[in-house]
């Protein structure tokens, strides 16, 4: 029997279709794609269950080959899959990504709509509420993003699954994700929210214990990147994380702040997935409790550097035996 889950990941599990490097994925033919389970909650359930804190993956999934493979996927990794729900009438998404010879990625558009939409848009309420009582129980953290207020369907999902953590005393842990692709496939990959988009995360970011955050999202959202600033001018007070790249880290956690220079990948095979496993590796010892700001921010900082010497967001993730072993290089 599987212990109890620690996290609760709430939302998209999708396809990361990633095109040659400087190619096309939409126009690049299979067998120069590489097809990769991913999505910013799948992402995090299933690194932290590889580093040892029980997980539980939220999330609606097509009958079909994809959500096959993530059911198997995430079994196996020993993350909790009472709240995953499969939807007969629409496919799993997939992403096309375009990765740059440098390794950096940008989403460019979706595969696999049926004309109904895909499964993650459809996270049913309903379903939701049956199995929550038995994945609240012994739960410290609802680990949520921004892609399913896109919907209405799934932002409904969403608010009632934070109102009810509250309610249960679990804390919110909001990473922002935006991805302008999914609230409107024609946009500009790099455009910031919009008002409609903006005002739709304000209740999430209202109810953050944990809020991380890239450099562009705080500026887009607050208009200044110390996460100092960002957390005073919260009624909360959350701790605040502003990543940029494979530049500095800066945080304000626990009443300190800092900056944390970034930890060099081994290797650059592909950087997607690397801010997910910095935000398992962060909550994995927040669960853990007791070290330092800086110490769980260094763990953290290796988890993403290691996801990035291997090929989509999963597969490289490591476990904590090997994050040690980076960390005393």
């Amino acid at each position: 029997m599987q212990p109890a889950p620690k996290v609760i990941c709430l939302g998209e599990a999708l396809v990361d279709r990633l095109g040659p490097l400087g190619g096309d994925p939409a126009t690049a033919t299979a067998d120069h794609c590489d097809d990769r389970l991913g999505g910013a909650p799948a992402n995090v359930a299933c690194a932290l269950a590889r580093l040892g804190t029980p997980s539980a993956f939220v999330g609606r999934l097509g009958r079909d080959a994809i959500g096959e493979a993530f059911e198997h996927l995430m079994a196996n990794r020993g993350v909790e899959l009472a709240g995953l729900q499969r939807d007969a009438t629409r496919p799993s998404r997939v992403v096309l990504v375009r990765r740059h010879a440098d390794g950096e990625r940008v989403f460019q558009g979706f595969a696999g709509d049926q004309g109904q939409g895909f499964s993650d848009q459809a996270l049913d309420q309903t379903e939701l509420e049956r199995s929550w009582p038995a994945l609240v129980a012994q739960a410290q953290w609802l680990w949520v993003g921004t892609i399913p207020l896109a919907t209405a369907a799934s932002s409904a999902s969403l608010r009632w699954a934070v109102d009810q953590a509250q309610a249960a005393g679990v804390r919110i842990a909001l990473d922002v994700n935006w991805r302008p692709t999914f609230w409107d496939v024609s946009s500009d990959p790099a455009a910031g929210p919009d008002t409609a988009a903006l005002n739709a995360m304000q209740p999430l970011i209202a109810a953050a214990s944990l809020l991380k955050l890239a450099k562009e999202e705080a500026l887009w959202l607050f208009g200044s990147a110390d996460p100092s600033v960002i957390s005073a001018g919260l009624p909360q007070v959350p701790d605040v994380v502003v990543t940029d790249g494979g530049n500095p880290v800066h945080w304000s956690l626990a009443g300190a702040s800092g900056v944390l220079e970034a930890l060099a990948p081994p290797q650059v095979v592909d950087t997607t997935g690397a801010g997910d496993a910095f935000s398992s590796g962060l909550l994995h010892q927040l669960v853990q409790g007791g070290a330092p700001p800086e110490q769980m921010l260094r763990f953290a900082a290796a988890c993403g550097a290691l996801v990035c010497g291997g090929a989509g967001a999963i597969d490289p993730q490591p476990d904590a035996v090997a994050v040690q072993r980076f960390l005393e290089r």
